[in-house]
């Protein structure tokens, strides 16, 4: 008899497909041989951090022969008094996509319901199938989440509400007022978790500011965008103390390593290189709206630091084409979204570059 694991993992996990990453230059590099190589797949911030920072990871390096502190206390601390809460709402996790797992295993799976939008971040499918949960898209409004059909989709069963504002891939939002009548109408048997990966980008209000009015609200934000910390997986959420304590029970020992703790304290320090970040962001996403305005590639509303264009019916062609020329955006076939691109706002010179070779490319398939 031969050995076949597919006969032996869960039925949920057989029919879900691996999380796919923007392609890494090196191994555009690899594949193809090229010197020169932007990556505007994601989402990512084009500004390196400040000396300062380094130098506080370089020296946590020195002792990673011991474990992290595993309770994150002085970064809890930190980002309570930035964020206005205590440091018992906070839990820490390997990027925001940890603790978006950590929510599921904590109150999904088996005969419970996760509710997520159509065209929502990959990760949430993911969660809800390694908990065994029944996974339920509610569809979207162009594009959007559509927050009356969520709120009407809601059943007994249901246990996780994800929602994310602005939401990956599309870029689309939702607006405050939205929001607080969705969490009025929310009942309380389930948890509402509002990503908010991208809120530095956006300019809405934070869902902590209402967390004191709604016990079953959780708010994740991530180091990895804004922040420029992508490298090294640092996320968080905020909740009421007894949501954060269940959330503590589940989460891995040490799941946040000693020079992400290191970094994260020194960037909080500088609060002028998030400034820096979302003002480049602003300008180049002019700069990309402008110039695929000019090719006649419609595009869709983003409060984020990327756009996702309709490139047709040959975009996994002019996908395909960009690589070749060294520049690397993501496809998103992979979330229903087989005519569009998704395109990261990177510096000016790697914005012009990507619109430079866009456009040659649409000539050559005219």
């Amino acid at each position: 008899m031969q050995f076949d694991p597919n006969e032996l993992v869960n039925e949920a996990i057989q029919q879900l497909q691996p999380y796919v990453p923007g392609k890494p230059e090196e191994a555009l590099r690899r594949e193809l041989g090229l010197d020169k190589i932007i990556k505007l797949a994601s989402n990512e911030a084009p500004l390196r951090l400040s000396d300062a920072v380094w130098e506080r990871a370089a020296t946590a390096l020195r002792d990673i022969m011991r474990y992290p502190d595993g309770s994150g206390f002085d970064l809890k601390r930190k980002l309570a008094d930035k964020l206005g809460v205590t440091p018992d709402m906070i839990t820490l996790g390997n990027g925001s996509n940890d603790v978006l797992l950590i929510l599921a295993q904590a109150f999904a799976g088996p005969g419970r319901e996760v509710l997520f939008s159509q065209y929502a971040f990959a990760v949430y499918p993911i969660a809800a199938a390694t908990v065994g949960a029944t996974a339920v898209v509610v569809p979207a409004l162009d594009h959007a989440h559509d927050l009356i059909a969520i709120q009407e989709a809601i059943t007994p069963h249901t246990r996780l509400v994800y929602l994310a504002n602005p939401n990956n891939p599309t870029g689309t939002s939702f607006s405050d007022d939205d929001f607080l009548h969705f969490m009025e109408m929310a009942p309380l048997h389930c948890v509402v978790v509002l990503d908010e990966a991208y809120f530095e980008f956006a300019g809405h209000k934070s869902g902590i500011e209402l967390l004191k009015q709604f016990p079953n609200l959780v708010v994740t934000r991530t180091f990895s965008k804004a922040y420029g910390m992508a490298g090294l997986r640092l996320g968080y959420s905020v909740s009421s103390p007894q949501i954060a304590e269940i959330l503590n029970r589940v989460r891995q020992p040490f799941n946040i390593n000693s020079v992400a703790l290191a970094a994260a304290l020194a960037v909080l320090d500088e609060p002028n290189y998030v400034k820096d970040v979302v003002e480049l962001n602003a300008v180049g996403l002019q700069q990309l709206l402008a110039g695929l305005k000019a090719l006649d590639l419609p595009c869709l509303p983003t409060q984020a630091n990327f756009v996702a264009f309709q490139a047709g019916p040959r975009a996994g062609e002019i996908y395909d084409a960009l690589l070749r020329e060294g520049v690397i955006v993501r496809p998103l076939a992979g979330y229903d979204m087989p005519e569009y691109l998704r395109v990261s706002v990177g510096l000016e010179s790697e914005n012009t570059r990507f619109l430079e070779a866009l456009g040659d490319i649409l000539k050559r398939q005219a």
